[in-house]
């Protein structure tokens, strides 16, 4: 047996690395592995950095910034498949959901709601509003500066926006340390089955089949031995997943301390049409997601315009390693189908 090390969030679209576990998917490509719970992004990051993680699951942008050198010292990486597409929403604390209409339901409608809510408090001197996001280099990010962005909001004078871990938001929500959050599952259902906000956007609305995890490494494990075995584990515990009569029990098993730890009731409705594993190509990573990402790393000034973005993607985004695994597992998709538009109509790729 090869043992490995992949760490991992609570968060249910880890739901991969534990069905493989659970299932013996990893025990049956030869592989021991252990799953390490880690506290936050940057600790997977760092981890995975030094070494002290073979692997693991990553927000879909973080492999990227990683190689950039954005936000540290350079860490070339790889993404060798894409865990989940979607999962991740907004949740609006009940004091700023009461605050904007009631008339306000459409994506556009709520942005504008909150773009006229915060100008008022800014005309009449409050403070800005705080929103916490998982990590600076994350598809919750990029989705709730576009969404604003596109109202009007100016992202560096109206909001503060907080790094917090996400099995943390609910506590911060509770609180009152923050008036929203960006959060994956199930941490928005625990907040409002908890009574503590409304979910006011869901990623699948914002950009449907839009990316969200994928496996990260560092850029050497291309040529180690383990991966391709890796890969096939995953891409049978994903088509696992996405079975539609398991998802009673991959919830009851994701509830489970050593996973994500939440009830089996608040991991249970994003499974299904609003976290897809494996159906539809989800688990390729997919080189324009790479692209839209970078540009939204450009529009926020977290890399320079001078990166030869299409060289980085290629060394770090790996649809032929996804695809293998996929072919030699007998599982994978008769086509690609590409991208489509966000929530405002506009190409995936414009930034």
């Amino acid at each position: 047996m090869s043992s490995l090390t992949l760490g991992f969030i609570p968060l249910t679209d880890c739901a991969p690395l534990a069905v493989a576990e659970a299932k013996g998917f990893f025990a049956g490509e030869g592989l021991e592995v252990t799953l390490s719970r880690e506290a936050s992004w940057a600790t997977i990051r760092d981890k995975v950095t030094v070494g002290a993680l073979d692997a693991a699951h990553m927000l879909a942008p973080m492999a990227l910034a990683a190689t950039a050198g954005a936000g540290g010292p350079v860490a070339p990486m790889i993404a060798p498949l894409a865990l989940a597409v979607n999962g991740a929403g907004v949740t609006l604390s009940n004091r700023l959901s009461q605050a904007l209409p009631a008339s306000a339901q459409s994506l556009q409608e709520i942005a504008a709601a909150l773009a006229a809510f915060i100008d008022q408090r800014r005309a009449g001197g409050e403070p800005p509003l705080t929103f916490a996001v998982v990590f600076p280099y994350s598809m919750h990010n990029y989705a709730l500066r576009y969404w604003l962005a596109e109202a009007g909001v100016d992202l560096d004078r109206d909001v503060r926006l907080v790094v917090t871990p996400p099995p943390r938001m609910v506590e911060q929500l509770r609180t009152g340390q923050v008036d929203g959050v960006c959060v994956g599952a199930p941490w928005n259902t625990v907040a409002t089955r908890g009574g503590l906000g409304r979910v006011a956007l869901r990623t699948s609305q914002f950009w449907p089949a839009g990316p969200d995890k994928v496996l990260g490494a560092g850029a050497e494990f291309a040529q180690d031995d383990r991966l391709p075995p890796l890969l096939r584990a995953l891409v049978r515990a994903q088509a696992w997943c996405d079975v539609a009569e398991h998802r009673d029990e991959l919830a009851s098993l994701l509830a489970q301390p050593d996973y994500v730890g939440a009830p089996a009731e608040a991991i249970a409705p994003a499974l299904g049409d609003e976290l897809i594993f494996h159906r539809d190509g989800a688990g390729v990573p997919r080189l324009e997601h790479a692209r839209w990402f970078l540009a939204q790393m450009r529009r926020w000034n977290q890399i320079g315009a001078e990166l030869n973005a299409d060289a980085l993607i290629a060394r770090v985004y790996r649809p032929d390693l996804a695809l293998a695994a996929l072919k030699a597992t007998g599982l994978g998709p008769d086509a690609l189908t590409p991208p489509g538009p966000l929530f405002d109509g506009k190409a995936f790729d414009a930034g």
